[in-house]
């Protein structure tokens, strides 16, 4: 029997008058250096094929040139009935090459185009092909590998795939994507797009043989076919065991529990007697879930009375569907910790943030989170067992809850990039996406330290249906783009609905308070108390008014440098809980420096500085009885382990210039005012120099 046909291979060469190996190659659209129209979302728009011109294609190893046409009848979609004919002349002989438009009627996987145009075609050649069964990648030099020549396969082509991409083609590394969709959002940004279901055994076998290494952007894959792969030698990252264990969310349990880590009480139910029984053993309000396919709060009911079981088992799809129940947690706060897992088992963690749901879906994320940094540690310890627990290399993300008793329990665990993680991009100074790149490819792991003090993301979440949730959305984007710190990422999806992730904006900036300032604005609403003031970055406070007149020299210092600032009074020995919740606070408020003046016995720089780990600059104010001696002695006297910077007595414009210059070391505009404060300085010095030569000291001096 003839074999059939392959299907032709897209390659994404960037360059004009590119050839493809086996493939279409869209001539006219690279000559005129634009892509041609896009189609709707029903696939109606432009034929993205110029018909009468000549294309260049190679097939095996000869080179083809070949007409295009096609009856010219008006169509109305690419499932024109008329089929598309190319004649090529190959070797002095001609092949007909069949474009077949007919995107109903494909076969389990496809190869798609970059362009998003060409991507409802199918083509089948009927010329030659590889004898070997394999199909023909680049011949034309045009794409050279980055940091890995390994081709990263990637099971979905969702917004995680995008992204993934994105960081891909910073570091030149091939990726090649396995969607059904073919306009998912990772179609226009992949080395290659096949079209075919990721959850298809037949279809992720064909995929795999493209790929060095293979990895998922989504759980929900044929994982018994990624172990079988795996006992073939492919290699897969994170292992197949792994994906199976993390798609069933029960599983999961039963493994996490198994190594110890704490986890809400759950178990597993079939009947309803069973779940009587559960809501008997944990009470009401009883979360129940599915095993399978849940995800941004799907598969998750909540049943608050023994009478409302039978309702919610059947909103989930009835036992069959496969159920467990949860005790509920009464948390204080969601957390999230992305774990990078490298092929040699070492491990390297992002700073744990805080996830905040709208409908059981992730709408914003804030880090750092606002936990007690032993809190933080024992986040970071559990989602680092947890990882260890699993085989493969890749990123985690561990969501987990943080209750009111101190506790901190393991929700669940993403094999894969996660929405938790996507502010690391601007934040960090290696994304988590850059990170699951490096873990697979056996590249060394990232800094994943954030660059910033404080990131806040927002989910563009579909708030109506159609064009109208998109011109939301893009009213939204627009005034995104006058919010400083505000980057934005659409996803670039065909459809919108309600509550779909459309794409998210994430604001970096200076402080926790500074971040949600601005997202507040962007979202116009207003922070309680802000009433439009700007976030001051120095706080001057003192222990009594009659401080002021010295302590104001230092307010005008900043406001001459436009340094916005607070002042205020906090007395260390008549008001110590003020002063207490000054300085606890302070950073989250956004203060940066503290300027504190004091006389006598100056307790309040010492004492601010002990609650507070910014920096603290002691200004000792003059005294009737010791002229201050007494409190520069004992701002400088401090115990080892709390600093105190201090000038001279009654210098607090000094105080200021030196809280400036602290500000400016990772402030650009600041720190070119520092220096022109310093040239007008010398300037203001030898303007007097050069007077006092020009007219003598007794004129100067008006004697």
């Amino acid at each position: 029997m003839q074999d059939m046909p392959k299907p032709l291979q897209y390659s994404s060469s960037p360059r004009l008058g590119r050839h493809l190996s086996h493939s279409y190659s869209a001539s006219n659209e690279a000559a005129v250096g634009r892509r041609p129209a896009r189609p709707s979302a029903s696939g109606r728009g432009r034929n993205p094929f110029s018909f009468g011109r000549m294309t260049t294609l190679r097939l095996g190893s000869t080179a083809c040139s070949a007409v295009l046409s096609r009856d010219r009848r008006p169509s109305s979609s690419y499932g024109h009935s008329a089929p598309s004919r190319a004649l090529a002349s190959c070797g002095g002989g001609e092949a007909v090459l069949g474009f077949s438009f007919r995107p109903n009627k494909r076969s389990p996987m496809t190869l798609a185009s970059p362009s998003r145009s060409a991507r409802a075609a199918r083509f089948v050649a009927s010329s030659q092909d590889h004898g070997d069964g394999s199909s023909s990648e680049r011949h034309d030099g045009s794409a050279k590998g980055g940091v890995s020549n390994t081709v990263v396969g990637v099971l979905g082509g969702g917004q995680l795939g995008r992204m993934l991409c994105q960081a891909a083609s910073q570091m030149a590394v091939k990726v090649v994507i396995l969607d059904p969709l073919e306009s998912c959002p990772a179609s226009g940004l992949a080395y290659q797009h096949v079209v075919g279901s990721f959850d298809d055994g037949d279809a992720v076998r064909e995929f795999a043989k493209r790929c060095g290494v293979l990895t998922v952007e989504i759980e929900h894959v044929d994982a018994v076919t990624l172990e079988k792969l795996e006992l073939q030698g492919i290699d897969c990252q994170p292992k197949a065991s792994t994906i199976r264990i993390i798609q069933d969310k029960y599983l999961q349990k039963v493994h996490f529990s198994q190594q110890g880590i704490p986890l809400p009480d759950f178990m597993e139910i079939d009947n309803l007697a069973n779940t009587e029984t559960a809501g008997e053993l944990f009470g009401y309000p009883l979360m129940i879930k599915s095993k399978r396919l849940a995800y941004d709060g799907r598969g998750n009911a909540v049943a608050h009375t023994k009478a409302e079981l039978p309702s919610v088992v059947a909103a989930l799809g009835g036992f069959d569907h496969g159920l467990y129940v949860e005790r509920w947690t009464p948390f204080v706060k969601e957390l999230s910790v992305i774990v990078a897992r490298a092929r040699d088992n070492s491990v390297s963690c992002f700073p744990v943030v805080e996830t905040i749901h709208k409908n059981n879906i992730c709408h914003i994320v804030e880090s750092p989170a606002d936990v007690p940094n032993k809190i933080k540690k024992l986040a970071v310890d559990i989602a680092q067992k947890a990882v260890k627990s699993l085989e493969g290399a890749g990123v985690f993300a561990v969501e987990l809850f943080l209750t009111k008793d101190g506790q901190v329990l393991l929700n669940e665990v993403a094999p894969r990039p996660h929405n938790s993680g996507h502010h690391t991009i601007e934040s960090c100074y290696t994304s988590q996406y850059e990170q699951h790149l490096r873990a697979i490819l056996g590249l060394p792991l990232g800094d994943p330290s954030m660059k910033t003090p404080a990131a806040i993301m927002y989910n563009i979440l579909g708030e109506d249906e159609g064009e109208a949730g998109f011109h939301l959305a893009h009213q939204l984007m627009g005034k995104a783009l006058k919010i400083p710190g505000a980057n934005i990422h659409w996803y670039d999806k065909p459809e919108m609905r309600k509550l779909r992730k459309m794409g998210h904006i994430t604001i970096v900036g200076p402080s926790k308070n500074v971040v949600k300032e601005r997202l507040d604005s962007l979202l116009e609403r207003e922070t309680p108390g802000s009433h439009g003031v700007v976030t001051p970055r120095v706080a001057i406070i003192m222990g009594s008014d009659s401080d002021l007149p010295t302590m104001k020299d230092a307010a005008e210092i900043l406001k001459n440098f436009g340094v916005p600032h607070e002042v205020t009074i906090v007395s260390a020995h008549r008001t110590p809980e003020r002063m207490y919740s000054f300085a606890s606070s302070a950073k989250e408020r956004g203060i940066q420096i503290i300027i504190a003046g004091a006389g006598g016995a100056a307790h309040l720089p010492g004492m601010v500085a002990s609650l507070t780990p910014l920096p603290v600059i002691g200004v000792p104010i003059r005294t009737s009885s010791l002229d201050g001696i007494d409190s520069l002695l004992s701002i400088v006297q401090m115990p080892k382990g709390i600093p105190v910077a201090t000038v001279a007595i009654g210098n607090a414009a000094n105080a200021a210039l030196l809280a400036v210059r602290i500000l400016a070391a990772g402030d650009a505009d600041l720190w070119d005012r520092v220096i022109k404060y310093q040239d007008d300085l010398k300037d203001t010095v030898m303007t007097k120099a050069t007077k006092l030569e020009a007219e003598g000291w007794e004129r100067y001096l008006n004697l």
